[in-house]
């Protein structure tokens, strides 16, 4: 059951950091087409961000975190090593990033996003660094 279950966790992992790659790098054309008044780009922007973070990027954290939870249930002394608890530390900080995505949905779907794309191009690494981290820490175990 272990081995179904981490399976499951890992593809939507890899699905939801995807996700958190390509709605930051949507930004930064969004912004960019606001910037040069392209209405025809923005409205196309505006579906893709909001398809991309309901339709995709939201299901595939709410199964990252139910079959994490359920690897943590599977594997409880987990809880007692340092390394789990930066790992959940991180994830808990993805989950924050997540909404702060959600944010700047919401501002761009109302024309009220004042961000530019150099702003986007930096945000859009924040992920890279959290990936880097959770996967040395799950892979290494070093604490």
């Amino acid at each position: 059951m272990y081995l179904w279950v981490k399976a499951i966790h890992l593809m939507a992992v890899v699905t939801w950091f995807a996700a958190l790659f390509y709605l930051p790098r949507l930004y930064v054309y969004h912004a960019t087409a606001r910037d040069n008044g392209d209405e025809q780009a923005i409205s196309y922007f505006k579906t893709m961000e909001r398809k991309l973070y309901r339709g995709i990027m939201t299901p595939s954290m709410i199964a990252v975190l139910i079959f994490g939870g359920w690897m943590l249930y599977l594997v409880p002394e987990w809880f007692s090593q340092g390394w789990m608890h930066a790992k959940l530390a991180l994830v808990v900080l993805l989950i924050a990033y997540h909404h702060v995505c959600l944010i700047y949905l919401k501002q761009f779907a109302q024309d009220r996003c004042t961000k530019g794309h150099v702003f986007f191009r930096w945000f859009n690494e924040a992920p890279v660094i959290a990936l880097v981290a959770i996967i040395l820490l799950a892979v290494v175990k070093p604490f």
